[in-house]
Protein backbone atom coordinates (compact mmCIF):
# COMPACT_ATOMS: atom_id res chain seq x y z
CA UNK A 1 0.00 0.00 0.00
CA UNK A 2 1.39 3.41 -0.85
CA UNK A 3 1.91 5.82 2.11
CA UNK A 4 -0.38 8.50 2.56
CA UNK A 5 1.11 11.75 3.19
CA UNK A 6 0.72 14.99 5.10
CA UNK A 7 -1.51 17.38 4.70
CA UNK A 8 -4.77 15.75 4.09
CA UNK A 9 -8.17 17.15 5.05
CA UNK A 10 -9.35 15.70 8.45
CA UNK A 11 -12.46 15.67 9.74
CA UNK A 12 -12.60 15.17 13.54
CA UNK A 13 -15.42 13.93 15.79
CA UNK A 14 -15.06 14.02 19.73
CA UNK A 15 -12.27 16.88 19.55
CA UNK A 16 -12.99 18.48 22.85
CA UNK A 17 -12.67 15.24 24.59
CA UNK A 18 -9.11 15.57 26.44
CA UNK A 19 -7.71 12.64 23.88
CA UNK A 20 -9.60 14.22 21.30
CA UNK A 21 -7.83 17.54 21.48
CA UNK A 22 -4.97 16.01 21.83
CA UNK A 23 -5.40 14.28 18.71
CA UNK A 24 -5.89 17.68 16.95
CA UNK A 25 -2.52 18.84 18.31
CA UNK A 26 -1.21 15.99 17.10
CA UNK A 27 -2.56 16.70 13.35
CA UNK A 28 -2.24 19.92 13.09
CA UNK A 29 1.44 19.23 14.11
CA UNK A 30 1.29 16.55 11.28
CA UNK A 31 0.68 19.29 8.89
CA UNK A 32 -3.11 18.26 8.10
CA UNK A 33 -5.90 20.61 8.03
CA UNK A 34 -8.17 19.86 10.43
CA UNK A 35 -12.04 20.59 10.68
CA UNK A 36 -14.13 19.89 13.79
CA UNK A 37 -17.49 19.08 14.26
CA UNK A 38 -18.44 19.59 17.79
CA UNK A 39 -21.75 20.52 19.85
CA UNK A 40 -22.15 23.99 20.17
CA UNK A 41 -22.06 23.40 23.99
CA UNK A 42 -19.39 20.79 24.64
CA UNK A 43 -17.54 19.35 27.39
CA UNK A 44 -19.38 17.56 30.58
CA UNK A 45 -22.27 18.86 31.29
CA UNK A 46 -22.36 21.31 27.91
CA UNK A 47 -20.19 23.99 29.59
CA UNK A 48 -18.00 25.02 27.33
CA UNK A 49 -19.58 27.73 24.82
CA UNK A 50 -18.23 28.55 21.24
CA UNK A 51 -15.62 31.21 22.54
CA UNK A 52 -14.09 27.99 24.82
CA UNK A 53 -14.27 25.36 21.75
CA UNK A 54 -12.23 27.86 19.77
CA UNK A 55 -9.59 28.23 22.67
CA UNK A 56 -9.33 24.43 22.97
CA UNK A 57 -9.26 23.90 19.06
CA UNK A 58 -6.92 26.78 18.00
CA UNK A 59 -6.13 26.51 13.84
CA UNK A 60 -8.98 24.62 13.75
CA UNK A 61 -12.08 25.11 11.51
CA UNK A 62 -15.21 24.57 13.92
CA UNK A 63 -18.46 23.43 12.62
CA UNK A 64 -21.29 22.70 15.09
CA UNK A 65 -23.82 19.66 15.11
CA UNK A 66 -25.39 17.00 16.52
CA UNK A 67 -23.44 13.80 15.62
CA UNK A 68 -26.62 12.20 17.13
CA UNK A 69 -28.57 13.50 14.20
CA UNK A 70 -27.59 11.92 10.58
CA UNK A 71 -29.01 14.69 8.82
CA UNK A 72 -26.69 17.46 10.38
CA UNK A 73 -23.29 15.35 10.47
CA UNK A 74 -23.62 15.34 6.55
CA UNK A 75 -25.11 18.91 6.32
CA UNK A 76 -23.07 20.49 9.19
CA UNK A 77 -20.09 18.61 9.49
CA UNK A 78 -18.91 17.19 5.19
CA UNK A 79 -20.77 20.00 4.18
CA UNK A 80 -20.59 18.67 0.35
CA UNK A 81 -17.19 18.94 1.00
CA UNK A 82 -13.72 16.75 -0.21
CA UNK A 83 -12.14 15.11 2.80
CA UNK A 84 -9.18 12.74 2.96
CA UNK A 85 -9.84 10.80 6.04
CA UNK A 86 -12.42 11.33 9.13
CA UNK A 87 -10.99 10.79 12.66
CA UNK A 88 -12.81 9.48 15.61
CA UNK A 89 -12.32 10.05 19.07
CA UNK A 90 -16.08 9.98 19.67
CA UNK A 91 -16.97 7.67 23.20
CA UNK A 92 -20.26 7.85 25.26
CA UNK A 93 -20.20 9.66 28.30
CA UNK A 94 -20.85 7.26 30.78
CA UNK A 95 -21.06 4.00 29.19
CA UNK A 96 -24.48 3.34 30.43
CA UNK A 97 -26.43 1.02 27.66
CA UNK A 98 -28.79 3.99 25.92
CA UNK A 99 -25.70 5.90 25.51
CA UNK A 100 -23.56 3.67 24.42
CA UNK A 101 -25.92 2.38 21.85
CA UNK A 102 -26.41 6.34 20.89
CA UNK A 103 -23.10 7.41 20.81
CA UNK A 104 -20.80 4.78 20.05
CA UNK A 105 -22.35 2.65 17.93
CA UNK A 106 -25.44 4.16 16.25
CA UNK A 107 -23.57 7.95 15.95
CA UNK A 108 -20.99 6.52 14.46
CA UNK A 109 -22.55 4.85 11.86
CA UNK A 110 -24.44 7.72 10.96
CA UNK A 111 -20.78 9.39 10.26
CA UNK A 112 -19.58 6.57 8.37
CA UNK A 113 -22.39 6.55 6.53
CA UNK A 114 -21.63 10.36 5.40
CA UNK A 115 -17.99 10.08 5.32
CA UNK A 116 -18.23 6.95 2.09
CA UNK A 117 -21.11 9.38 0.88
CA UNK A 118 -18.60 12.18 0.28
CA UNK A 119 -16.15 9.92 -0.67
CA UNK A 120 -13.76 9.47 2.19
CA UNK A 121 -10.83 7.08 2.11
CA UNK A 122 -10.07 6.53 5.17
CA UNK A 123 -11.04 6.50 9.16
CA UNK A 124 -8.90 6.16 12.11
CA UNK A 125 -11.17 4.99 15.15
CA UNK A 126 -10.11 5.45 18.86
CA UNK A 127 -11.72 2.14 20.31
CA UNK A 128 -10.85 0.57 23.57
CA UNK A 129 -8.81 -2.32 24.70
CA UNK A 130 -11.56 -3.44 26.97
CA UNK A 131 -13.76 -4.86 23.98
CA UNK A 132 -11.75 -7.86 23.92
CA UNK A 133 -13.37 -9.50 26.50
CA UNK A 134 -17.03 -7.57 26.18
CA UNK A 135 -19.32 -8.18 28.92
CA UNK A 136 -20.79 -4.53 29.80
CA UNK A 137 -23.52 -2.37 27.13
CA UNK A 138 -21.27 0.16 25.71
CA UNK A 139 -18.09 -2.52 25.23
CA UNK A 140 -20.69 -4.73 22.45
CA UNK A 141 -22.03 -1.20 21.05
CA UNK A 142 -17.75 -0.05 20.00
CA UNK A 143 -17.57 -4.03 18.98
CA UNK A 144 -20.47 -3.37 16.33
CA UNK A 145 -19.12 -0.62 14.87
CA UNK A 146 -16.18 -1.66 14.67
CA UNK A 147 -16.72 -4.09 12.26
CA UNK A 148 -19.15 -2.29 10.54
CA UNK A 149 -15.66 0.15 9.77
CA UNK A 150 -13.91 -3.05 8.75
CA UNK A 151 -16.88 -4.14 6.45
CA UNK A 152 -17.10 -0.30 4.76
CA UNK A 153 -14.52 -0.88 2.27
CA UNK A 154 -12.47 1.99 3.87
CA UNK A 155 -8.77 2.43 4.92
CA UNK A 156 -9.20 1.75 8.37
CA UNK A 157 -7.12 2.18 11.95
CA UNK A 158 -8.99 0.94 15.22
CA UNK A 159 -6.74 2.19 17.82
CA UNK A 160 -7.82 0.21 21.16
CA UNK A 161 -5.16 1.96 24.44
CA UNK A 162 -5.12 0.96 27.33
CA UNK A 163 -5.70 2.90 30.81
CA UNK A 164 -5.39 6.89 30.42
CA UNK A 165 -3.35 8.52 32.85
CA UNK A 166 -6.85 10.44 34.11
CA UNK A 167 -8.72 7.32 35.05
CA UNK A 168 -5.61 6.42 37.14
CA UNK A 169 -5.88 9.37 39.12
CA UNK A 170 -8.96 10.00 40.38
CA UNK A 171 -7.72 8.77 44.04
CA UNK A 172 -5.24 11.66 43.99
CA UNK A 173 -7.30 14.41 46.16
CA UNK A 174 -8.62 11.76 49.34
CA UNK A 175 -4.31 10.58 49.33
CA UNK A 176 -3.56 14.59 48.87
CA UNK A 177 -5.78 15.32 52.02
CA UNK A 178 -4.11 12.12 53.96
CA UNK A 179 -6.37 8.98 53.73
CA UNK A 180 -5.45 5.65 52.09
CA UNK A 181 -5.15 4.42 48.48
CA UNK A 182 -7.98 2.31 47.95
CA UNK A 183 -7.35 -0.98 46.85
CA UNK A 184 -10.06 -4.10 45.28
CA UNK A 185 -8.25 -7.30 46.80
CA UNK A 186 -4.94 -6.84 47.57
CA UNK A 187 -3.99 -4.49 44.67
CA UNK A 188 -2.37 -7.03 42.72
CA UNK A 189 -5.34 -8.30 40.56
CA UNK A 190 -5.09 -6.22 37.58
CA UNK A 191 -2.38 -4.36 35.71
CA UNK A 192 -2.00 -2.17 32.78
CA UNK A 193 0.49 0.18 30.45
CA UNK A 194 -0.64 3.80 31.17
CA UNK A 195 -0.78 6.56 28.14
CA UNK A 196 -0.69 10.20 28.08
CA UNK A 197 -2.85 11.79 26.11
CA UNK A 198 -0.08 13.71 24.18
CA UNK A 199 1.41 10.05 23.42
CA UNK A 200 -1.94 8.81 22.42
CA UNK A 201 -2.93 11.77 20.32
CA UNK A 202 0.15 11.70 18.24
CA UNK A 203 -0.13 7.63 17.72
CA UNK A 204 -3.52 8.15 16.75
CA UNK A 205 -2.50 11.15 13.99
CA UNK A 206 0.30 9.23 12.54
CA UNK A 207 -2.38 6.15 11.73
CA UNK A 208 -3.01 8.29 8.50
CA UNK A 209 0.06 8.35 7.17
CA UNK A 210 1.31 5.42 8.62
CA UNK A 211 1.06 2.32 6.24
CA UNK A 212 1.77 -0.42 8.95
CA UNK A 213 -1.38 0.77 10.93
CA UNK A 214 -3.69 0.41 8.21
CA UNK A 215 -6.43 -2.42 7.94
CA UNK A 216 -5.59 -3.05 11.45
CA UNK A 217 -6.79 -3.46 15.02
CA UNK A 218 -4.07 -1.75 17.71
CA UNK A 219 -3.44 -2.60 20.83
CA UNK A 220 -1.74 0.15 22.37
CA UNK A 221 0.03 1.26 26.00
CA UNK A 222 2.50 3.85 27.09
CA UNK A 223 6.20 3.33 27.97
CA UNK A 224 7.64 1.38 30.52
CA UNK A 225 6.51 -2.27 32.36
CA UNK A 226 3.21 -2.87 33.03
CA UNK A 227 1.62 -1.43 36.40
CA UNK A 228 -0.75 -2.73 38.93
CA UNK A 229 -3.22 -0.38 41.01
CA UNK A 230 -0.74 -1.28 44.00
CA UNK A 231 1.73 -0.13 42.80
CA UNK A 232 0.40 3.03 41.40
CA UNK A 233 -0.36 3.71 44.97
CA UNK A 234 3.20 3.28 45.79
CA UNK A 235 4.06 5.92 43.11
CA UNK A 236 1.31 8.49 44.08
CA UNK A 237 2.76 8.06 47.54
CA UNK A 238 5.79 8.59 46.56
CA UNK A 239 5.64 11.62 44.78
CA UNK A 240 3.98 13.19 48.04
CA UNK A 241 7.15 11.95 49.98
CA UNK A 242 5.06 9.82 52.31
CA UNK A 243 5.18 5.94 53.01
CA UNK A 244 2.22 4.02 51.50
CA UNK A 245 -1.18 3.88 53.21
CA UNK A 246 -3.75 0.89 51.48
CA UNK A 247 -7.58 0.24 52.54
CA UNK A 248 -8.48 -2.77 50.90
CA UNK A 249 -11.94 -3.06 49.58
CA UNK A 250 -13.21 -6.81 48.91
CA UNK A 251 -14.19 -7.17 45.33
CA UNK A 252 -17.44 -9.32 46.87
CA UNK A 253 -18.77 -5.66 48.10
CA UNK A 254 -19.05 -4.62 44.08
CA UNK A 255 -20.70 -7.75 43.96
CA UNK A 256 -23.67 -7.22 46.62
CA UNK A 257 -23.79 -3.94 45.78
CA UNK A 258 -24.27 -4.49 42.05
CA UNK A 259 -27.31 -7.11 42.76
CA UNK A 260 -28.54 -4.27 45.06
CA UNK A 261 -29.14 -1.82 42.64
CA UNK A 262 -30.02 -4.23 39.66
CA UNK A 263 -33.20 -5.08 41.78
CA UNK A 264 -33.92 -1.89 42.60
CA UNK A 265 -33.69 -0.39 39.23
CA UNK A 266 -36.61 -2.84 38.34
CA UNK A 267 -39.06 -0.33 39.49
CA UNK A 268 -36.60 2.49 39.43
CA UNK A 269 -34.42 3.55 36.23
CA UNK A 270 -32.08 5.76 37.83
CA UNK A 271 -30.96 2.80 40.24
CA UNK A 272 -30.89 0.38 36.93
CA UNK A 273 -28.01 3.36 35.32
CA UNK A 274 -26.08 3.20 38.66
CA UNK A 275 -26.01 -0.57 38.90
CA UNK A 276 -24.49 -0.56 35.21
CA UNK A 277 -21.97 2.00 36.32
CA UNK A 278 -21.11 -0.02 39.26
CA UNK A 279 -20.57 -3.62 36.42
CA UNK A 280 -18.23 -0.98 34.91
CA UNK A 281 -16.36 -0.30 37.91
CA UNK A 282 -16.32 -4.32 38.74
CA UNK A 283 -14.73 -4.81 35.29
CA UNK A 284 -12.01 -2.54 35.41
CA UNK A 285 -11.59 -3.99 39.18
CA UNK A 286 -10.92 -7.22 37.94
CA UNK A 287 -9.84 -7.08 34.42
CA UNK A 288 -6.54 -6.07 33.33
CA UNK A 289 -5.83 -3.22 30.50
CA UNK A 290 -3.60 -5.33 28.27
CA UNK A 291 -3.54 -7.69 25.31
CA UNK A 292 -5.40 -10.89 26.27
CA UNK A 293 -4.12 -13.81 24.81
CA UNK A 294 -7.55 -15.70 23.21
CA UNK A 295 -6.00 -19.29 23.55
CA UNK A 296 -4.98 -18.86 27.10
CA UNK A 297 -7.25 -16.28 28.51
CA UNK A 298 -4.63 -14.40 30.52
CA UNK A 299 -3.59 -10.72 29.39
CA UNK A 300 0.04 -10.48 28.73
CA UNK A 301 2.01 -7.16 29.27
CA UNK A 302 4.88 -8.27 26.61
CA UNK A 303 2.22 -8.68 24.18
CA UNK A 304 0.88 -4.78 24.81
CA UNK A 305 2.80 -2.52 22.09
CA UNK A 306 4.22 0.71 23.55
CA UNK A 307 4.56 3.79 22.59
CA UNK A 308 5.22 7.23 23.93
CA UNK A 309 7.62 9.09 26.19
CA UNK A 310 5.51 10.19 29.08
CA UNK A 311 5.15 8.39 32.67
CA UNK A 312 2.47 8.15 35.09
CA UNK A 313 5.29 9.41 37.60
CA UNK A 314 5.64 12.66 36.09
CA UNK A 315 2.00 13.06 35.42
CA UNK A 316 1.54 12.80 38.98
CA UNK A 317 4.03 14.86 40.02
CA UNK A 318 3.09 17.27 37.21
CA UNK A 319 -0.73 16.94 39.09
CA UNK A 320 0.40 17.36 42.15
CA UNK A 321 2.92 20.37 41.86
CA UNK A 322 -0.04 22.56 39.94
CA UNK A 323 1.67 22.30 36.65
CA UNK A 324 -1.22 19.95 34.45
CA UNK A 325 -5.01 19.63 35.71
CA UNK A 326 -7.65 16.88 35.18
CA UNK A 327 -11.08 17.05 33.89
CA UNK A 328 -12.49 13.59 34.35
CA UNK A 329 -16.14 14.35 33.88
CA UNK A 330 -18.18 11.92 33.95
CA UNK A 331 -16.17 9.22 33.77
CA UNK A 332 -15.32 9.75 37.64
CA UNK A 333 -15.74 6.36 39.80
CA UNK A 334 -14.04 7.60 43.45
Amino acid sequence: MQARGAGQRVLVLGATGTIGQATVRALRRQGHEVVCLVRAQAGPGGRLARDDIARLLPGCQLRFGDVTDPAAVARDGFCGERFDALVSCLASRTGAPKDAWAIDHQAHLHALAAARQAGVQQMVLLSAICVQKPLLAFQHAKLAFEQALVESGLVYSIVRPTAFFKSLSGQVARVQQGKPFLLFGDGNLTACKPISDDDLGDYIAGCLTEPSCHNRVLPIGGPGEAITPRQQGELLFAQLGRPPRFKQVPVALLDTIIAVLGTAGRLLPALAAKAELARIGRYYATESMLVLDPDSGRYSAQATPSTGSQTLGSFYADLLNGRTQMERGDHAVF
